[in-house]
């Protein structure tokens, strides 16, 4: 069985390579190929072989600007049409206008455990986005926080729905705006509360000194 598997490995290795040699072979004549491309086929070196497919890959017809991945420069962007664009609502403008763009996005965990536990939690997220035809790439860059990055960044607002509804997802960071998870331990930072309790202070205040004139 063991020596059935290397032959077949083998013969399926020397098909590959015929086929590359012969497609070669048909683009330039025996006076025009290198001395390298007149060996025979069993007389290869790993150099030789490396040679042979940088040069199938330089006969390759080049992809059409339109067919190539989301997120490539050479990509042309599609055209916005402004008149579909709801001016009130800044998310839909800003969706609307990074389609076709690579957005990145960051999501912190809460209940944190440990960078393993991190890693599983937001490759359920992940999975949970390809269920609902939303494309992302998934890195962990802390051990409570990953960082997903959208081909095409129309999605991204999508996805910063989908999460926000999960129950260990604490926040999410999407073009410079933060989003509290609708679970988040914390629903609002420290600073932003002292903040409104001055403002809250002055109106007391202010509130107090009115009366005392009016007595």
């Amino acid at each position: 069985i063991h020596f059935y598997k290397r032959t077949m490995h083998h013969l399926g290795y020397f098909v590959c390579v015929s086929l590359l040699v012969l497609g070669s072979t048909k683009k330039a004549s025996d006076d025009a190929k290198p001395d390298w491309a007149k060996k025979k086929l069993q007389d290869y070196s790993d150099a030789d072989l490396e040679r042979l497919l940088d040069q199938w890959d330089e006969d390759e017809e080049p992809t059409p600007a339109d067919e190539l991945p989301d997120g490539h420069p050479d990509k042309p962007q599609p055209q916005i049409d402004m008149s579909k664009l709801d001016m009130s609502n800044p998310e839909s403008v800003m969706q609307m206008t990074k389609k076709g763009k690579t957005v990145m996005m960051f999501v912190r965990v809460n209940y944190f455990k440990d960078r393993a536990e991190t890693e599983e939690i937001t490759s359920l997220w992940q999975t949970g986005l390809y269920n609902n035809h939303i494309q992302a790439e998934r890195f962990v860059i802390e051990d409570d926080r990953v960082m997903f990055m959208f081909r095409d960044g129309g999605y991204a607002w999508e996805a910063k729905d989908f999460l926000l509804e999960q129950e260990r997802c604490e926040e999410v960071q999407l073009e410079q705006q933060t989003y509290k998870g609708n679970f988040a331990t914390q629903k609002e930072e420290p600073k932003k509360k002292e903040k409104k309790d001055k403002k809250k202070k002055k109106k007391t205040k202010a509130k107090a000194t009115v009366e005392k004139v009016e007595l």
